[in-house]
């Protein structure tokens, strides 16, 4: 079996899992063709079938225990069933609802008008019925959104009120945006889940039978003893194990509630704030942006180029674009492109999505790697063990019916024709009692709930760590990993942004907040082009309070420094109307609007990546407010501002626009809405330089990292030279000599290589440049074939085929969309390397861990095993009996775990090298340690046991009292021997 096999530390070629490619292929699977049912490297995408083979190839005592924490395979179809019936439902009310509302006013039937609820103008029921159904028409009787929002006392601006009486009142009328879910398991049940157990069930059955027959040979004094004391350690292993089971699922359900706590901006009051996604009412505006997840049912207000991905509800993997025309969002769905504000008009059960989610049980488990490996251990122990009791019983009964065995007096327990039917069967039955009580010992149902133990105290403690963990074997995965492809903004750096240079017509601008440095129409044209060309937004409070801008790290610069020169937001995003949005897009690292003014012109504003905004800019204006052509030395002025710039390690940003005949713009709605800004000859308004400083104590953790063997790769799409620079300073490079091609590059030029190309420099690169999300997937895949275990973090959408790829994908918690989360295996919720780094360590905490439980508890198998099985055919006398072997199982299988597998991982974990993912689980040194304590402890206990009445001066007490002490003695050393192999461990 694998776990006894060397390997090497590192996964060749071959040893990949199937992941998708860009061009659509398929990886091989070697895990698949495996014939080792428990060698399976990753469980992110294993197959069902593949899950079932280890399952089946599994000795199990207590398959509801052993299995709990595994993924249900039955109920997981289940689900996918319920899911597929659900939708079919969904869709078939809606499609009679529409058929009703079209065969309605050939009947001469109106529509009733809609039924006030409380203080509203409309109740929930009329509310529900048309955002299931879809139904424009009925909108439109409503008065369109803004009628809507009128019954809803609603301002599509401002949004709701948003104190605590408003609040209560919406949830008073339409619920809150919650959905009843099924009760988690009572202690109870874990209790009966114990009682599972075939071995305890026989142990109880042969405690009754004793009981039984003690009494009635011996009477109530003296008879209960062997049979009460079975039955009672019985009890109590179920009792301490039910207990320790269900602390556990408490911890799980507390992570899975945080793992669903997803937090949103809503406009209340004219401000942006953040909100838990349950606190959510009927009325609330939400703006959505690329990532974003739908929070409830609703109406759109206003998008641009706003596309949804609804397949979570309809199952179809088809982008469907909303307008006028289709205006309907539903709870669960995510947006794909584009951006808009919603109205919401139903929440919790009302919706789709709450009826789905309330139909359904979504936690069926997971398996992880390590756990499907210690499940192939505890089936070898458990099958050597089943063995031993097998020969043990065969061994015993055999030597008690053939006369063999005595008594403390030297009699023969059983002669034939003379030994009464009570006392035969009693006999047999303490022979069986001590057989299944081995098996008991033998088979480590506790192993492999081991890992979850572990597991669920990790991520515990990892929660403290600012990291939250989606999937359980991402946990453990960390632990191998190899190499940490990180993204520079906010992970690296602080994320909190400023403008401190500007490069305005042909000269820097000595104060960038100095508005008189700039010509009028500069300015002008600067403020308009800030205040319409963003998704963030300004707050001005009444009174003096401290003016609010939101948005992200990049807007609020931006945004911030318009305001510094004399922006007025409100009034300038009025003087004109927004015709088109193209939303920044990490492709083309740019974004854009166009802007119909009151006298008619048209002013197509852009900003982005400075390099590629300037390769289209043809002409900029002077300090005369004069057009000047951008010849080739004034191209040549703004790269040498923006390399200087980016040598200090500062994000650069171009801001540029142009003007456009209205004639170009398209009339009709259909047409613009696929209207592509225009993007060529623009006019170069300003290039800004922004400060995002290096977090505090990046570097050290950086270092920690290269220390234990895990690469740091910086991927980031700003300029190379601003990667450059922050990669000094964080440590990623050593130092300027190390910054040149391959360990240096740009995404285009590892993009431009070959498949063959690409992985013959993976190894090599530290920074990666003006990449894009597709940079990264490559890199990734590159890396894999190579061998590595690769985390990646992202934040933004087109990040997740990157961290669905990668071994380990790591969201940001703050600047992560809700689709980059989704696909990621791991949240930080701080967005800090550092955090990074202590997920690293607790990955290797875990590992290190079982192998500590591992060590301890074959340790006790050994001995447990030798010693009774070399008295029993020696002497027909075991000197552990069944109560003592059920308190060893007690210790062993539950309490073992619980101080092994909780401890905090040590800074000496990351003075060592990954740890390999085809690693044996037990190494050559947990070999050396484990058959010298095993060997120690059995020399000590047979000399005990065959001269321990000597030694010990026992004889003067009587055989019988002799005997009772020696095993005592043997027990009591035992014990006391496991105490000094924890301790070494």
């Amino acid at each position: 079996m694998s776990f006894f096999k060397g390997s090497p530390r590192r996964r060749s070629n071959n040893d990949m899992e199937a992941r998708g490619s860009p061009s659509g292929g398929e990886l091989i699977d070697e895990d698949e063709s495996s014939s080792d049912p428990f060698d399976i490297t990753s469980t992110k995408n294993a197959s069902i079938e593949r899950l079932r083979r280890w399952r089946q190839a599994a000795l199990v005592l207590n398959a509801s225990r052993r299995f709990r924490y595994t993924l249900d395979l039955k109920r997981a179809e289940e689900r996918k069933q319920r899911l597929r019936t659900v939708r079919v439902h969904v869709e078939a009310i809606r499609a009679a609802n529409l058929f009703k509302a079209g065969v309605a006013p050939e009947n001469g039937t109106a529509k009733p008008p809609p039924t006030p609820s409380g203080d509203f103008g409309i109740g929930q029921e009329h509310l529900a019925l048309t955002s299931r159904d879809h139904n424009v028409s009925s909108l439109q009787e409503y008065g369109g959104v803004k009628g809507l929002s009128d019954l809803l006392k609603t301002n599509l601006e401002k949004g709701i009120q948003g104190d605590e009486p408003d609040l209560q009142k919406r949830r008073n009328a339409f619920g809150s945006n919650t959905y009843p879910r099924k009760k988690g398991r009572s202690f109870w049940m874990f209790l009966w889940e114990a009682w599972q157990d075939l071995t305890l069930i026989i142990l109880m059955v042969a405690a009754v039978a004793s009981l039984a027959l003690g009494i009635k040979t011996e009477g109530i004094k003296e008879g209960w003893y062997d049979g009460g004391s079975i039955a009672f350690a019985v009890i109590l292993v179920i009792v301490v194990t039910a207990v320790s089971d269900y602390k556990q699922s408490l911890q799980f359900q507390n992570l899975n509630e945080e793992k669903r706590n997803i937090h949103m901006e809503v406009i209340r009051g004219g401000r942006r704030i953040e909100i838990s996604i349950y606190d959510i009412v009927v009325g609330d505006v939400v703006p959505l942006n690329i990532g974003d997840q739908v929070p409830a049912d609703g109406v759109l207000i206003s998008g641009h180029s706003l596309a949804v991905d609804e397949s979570s509800m309809t199952g179809e993997s088809k982008i469907v674009h909303k307008d006028s025309k289709d205006p309907f969002l539903m709870s669960g769905c995510k947006i794909a492109d584009g951006s808009g504000t919603m109205l919401v008009t139903s929440v919790g059960i009302n919706t789709e999505w709450g009826m789905l989610m309330a139909s359904i049980s979504e936690d069926t488990g997971e398996e992880t790697p390590l756990q499907v490996r210690l499940n192939g251990v505890a089936t070898f122990i458990g099958m050597v063990g089943l063995s031993v009791a097998v020969s043990v019983l065969v061994v015993l009964l055999v030597r008690y019916f053939t006369g063999h065995t005595k008594d403390t007096n030297g009699n023969k327990q059983f002669q034939a024709g003379k030994t009464k039917l009570g006392d035969a069967i009693d006999g047999a039955i303490k022979i069986v009692t001590v057989a299944v009580t081995i098996v008991v010992v033998a088979v480590p149902e506790g192993l492999p709930l081991a890992v979850t133990l572990t597991l669920a105290y990790s991520m515990r403690k990892m929660m403290a760590d600012k990291a939250l963990v989606r999937r359980l074997s991402a946990c453990e995965t960390m632990g191998s990993a190899t190499t940490i492809c990180s993204d520079k903004t906010g992970t690296l750096t602080l994320n909190k942004m400023a403008v401190v240079e500007a490069y305005v017509g042909e000269k820097k601008v000595d104060s960038p907040e100095n508005k008189s440095e700039l010509s009028p129409l500069v300015s002008s044209l600067l403020i308009e082009g800030i205040a319409q060309n963003t998704n963030g937004s300004v707050y001005v409070p009444e009174g003096d309070g401290d003016v609010e801008v939101s948005g992200s790290p990049t807007e609020k610069a931006i945004l911030s420094w318009g305001l510094k020169l004399g922006m007025s937001f409100e009034a300038i995003r009025s003087e004109s109307s927004v015709i088109q949005v193209f939303p920044f897009n990490s492709e083309k690292k740019r974004g854009g609007v166009a802007l119909k003014l009151p006298d008619g012109q048209v002013h197509i504003h852009w900003k982005g990546a400075a390099e590629i905004v300037l390769a289209s800019c043809t002409r900029f204006i002077d300090a005369t407010d004069q057009l000047v052509a951008m010849d080739e030395d004034k191209v040549k002025f703004f790269k040498k501002a923006i390399e200087i710039m980016a040598v200090s390690s500062l994000r650069c940003v171009a801001i540029a626009y142009r003007s456009c005949e209205s004639e170009e713009v398209p009339s009709d709605e259909e047409q613009l809405a696929h209207w592509s800004l225009p993007e060529n000859d623009l006019v170069l308004l300003a290039i800004v330089g922004i400060k995002d400083p290096c977090r505090p104590g990046v570097k050290g953790a950086v270092q920690l990292c290269q220390n234990a063997g895990v690469k740091v790769r910086m991927v980031t799409g700003d300029n190379i030279q601003t990667a450059k620079a922050i990669a000094l300073e964080a440590g990623i490079l050593d130092s300027a000599v190390d910054a040149t091609e391959p360990n240096l590059i740009e995404g285009p030029v590892f993009r431009a290589l070959s498949d063959a190309e690409r992985e013959n420099i993976a190894d090599k690169i530290s920074v990666m440049g003006r990449s894009s999300p597709n940079d990264k997937l490559l890199l990734v895949q590159a890396l894999r074939k190579k061998g590595h275990v690769v985390a990646v973090t992202g934040d933004g959408t087109n990040d997740a085929p990157a961290l669905h790829e990668a071994d380990i994908g790591l969201a940001m918690g703050i600047a992560g969309t809700e689709v980059a989360k989704e696909s990621s295996d791991i949240i930080i919720l701080d967005d800090n390397f550092a955090s990074v780094v202590k997920v690293v360590r607790w990955g290797r905490s875990v590992y290190a861990n079982i192998q500590k439980f591992i060590q301890f508890q074959l340790t006790v198998n050994v001995a447990a095993l030798i010693i009774n099985v070399v008295a029993a055919v020696s002497s027909g006398a075991v000197p552990l009996n069944a109560v003592q072997l059920l308190w060893v199982n007690l210790i062993m299988d539950t309490l073992g775990a619980l101080a092994l597998a909780t401890e905090p991982p040590t800074d000496h974990l990351m003075h060592r090298p990954p740890v390999g993912r085809r690693e044996p689980l037990i190494t050559n040194i947990m070999w050396r340690n484990l058959l010298i304590q095993a060997l120690y402890q059995v020399i000590v206990l047979l000399i005990l046991h065959f001269q321990g009445r000597s030694l010990l001066n026992l004889e003067q007490y009587g055989s019988d009292r002799a005997n009772k002490m020696k095993n005592t003695l043997i027990f009591n050393s035992f014990v006391l021997c496991q105490v000094t192999s924890k301790l070494q461990k």
